[in-house]
């Protein structure tokens, strides 16, 4: 069975959070990212996220409206045989990945989620860059025990 890692980057730290960024890797090297060019504005994110997080987005690279995004997430996932998704925040990442999703949900061969303690928290602050994709390859790196 294929583990993805997932991060996001949204919003702010609330219930009203909106997804900003979804990212999804595999030890193999298999990726899906995508930054969305809807369903967000500036004015819905917190301070850090304005400061540290929008600086970072290519949109005119990786944007893709909400829709868009779902059918391509939905085609990567369907296309990778059997998986599960590993995670550090997934209280916050799982739900923004089935609403991403939208009413097709997980395809099948999706067999669920796990959650690792927090391998990120051990390091300095500076270096997290707090982009959904570095993040994801990070803590791939972290927890297959391999460099990128």
């Amino acid at each position: 069975m294929r583990t993805l890692y997932i991060d996001t980057e949204f919003t702010q730290l609330s219930a009203e959070r909106r997804l900003i960024s979804l990212a999804l890797v595999a030890a193999d090297g298999a990726e899906f990212y995508v930054e969305l060019s809807d369903g967000w504005e500036q004015a819905d994110c917190s301070e850090f996220v304005v400061e540290v997080v929008l600086p970072q987005l290519d949109l005119a690279t990786h944007g893709r409206p909400r829709a868009e995004a779902r059918a391509a997430l939905h085609a990567f996932l369907a296309g990778l045989g059997a998986l599960e998704v590993v995670g550090d925040a997934l209280a916050w990442d799982w739900p923004l990945l089935l609403e991403l999703l939208g009413a097709p949900g997980l395809p099948g061969n999706v067999l669920g989620c796990r959650q690792v303690d927090d391998p990120l928290g051990a390091l300095p602050g500076e270096d997290i860059p707090h982009h959904a994709l570095l993040d994801a390859r990070l803590l791939r790196d972290l927890c297959e025990g391999g460099d990128d």
